[in-house]
């Protein structure tokens, strides 16, 4: 039996102890402040590098947008047994696939090029790729560019194959 005057031995395998008075759990105002001024260096430091990645995973977005759009397109076509054209607007900046399908937007900062086939070419501004119901197509190639680098989407005529890839001014 243990009275008031016999020592407490305490073995933290089998018991959780008590803390003694002299061991305070808890941080130090100076632990503190660095971990703060840590915190405070990391959040400067990391905007300028989200910002700077922004503009070109927008524009590799903007490529995947349209290779999608494309492929739908010719999904389509080989499905319902008709032409569907991919319709691409480049003053607006905006696509169409076929007449029920889905519209998209692309950024308001890229350069956009339309490489198409003449009998495609639907105004000043705007162009179309066709796919027909055997899987080919008209043919051609969207270059989508910020300061001469960028992106090509490119259609094959005889199979109708969406191909992206990168693209750098000549």
């Amino acid at each position: 039996m243990l009275g008031p005057t016999t020592p407490l031995v305490c073995n933290p395998a089998i018991v959780l102890c008590p803390r003694s008075p002299d061991h305070s759990s808890g941080f130090t105002l100076l632990e503190l402040m660095v971990v703060l001024a840590i915190a405070a260096l990391v959040l400067t430091i990391t905007p300028p590098l989200f910002t700077a990645a922004v503009p070109g995973v927008e524009l590799k977005a903007s490529a995947r947008r349209v290779m999608a759009g494309l492929r739908l397109a010719r999904e389509s076509a080989i499905r319902n047994g008709r032409d569907i054209a991919f319709i691409l607007d480049v003053e607006a900046r905006t696509f169409e696939v076929g007449d029920e399908f889905r519209n998209g937007k692309l950024g308001q900062d890229l350069e956009l090029r339309l490489e198409a086939a003449e009998t495609e070419q639907l105004g000043e501004h705007r162009g179309a790729v066709r796919f027909f119901p055997d899987g080919s197509s008209t043919g051609g190639r969207i270059i989508l560019a910020r300061k001469d680098r960028g992106y090509q989407v490119g259609v094959q005529w005889l199979t109708g194959r969406v191909l992206m890839a990168s693209w750098q001014a000549e």
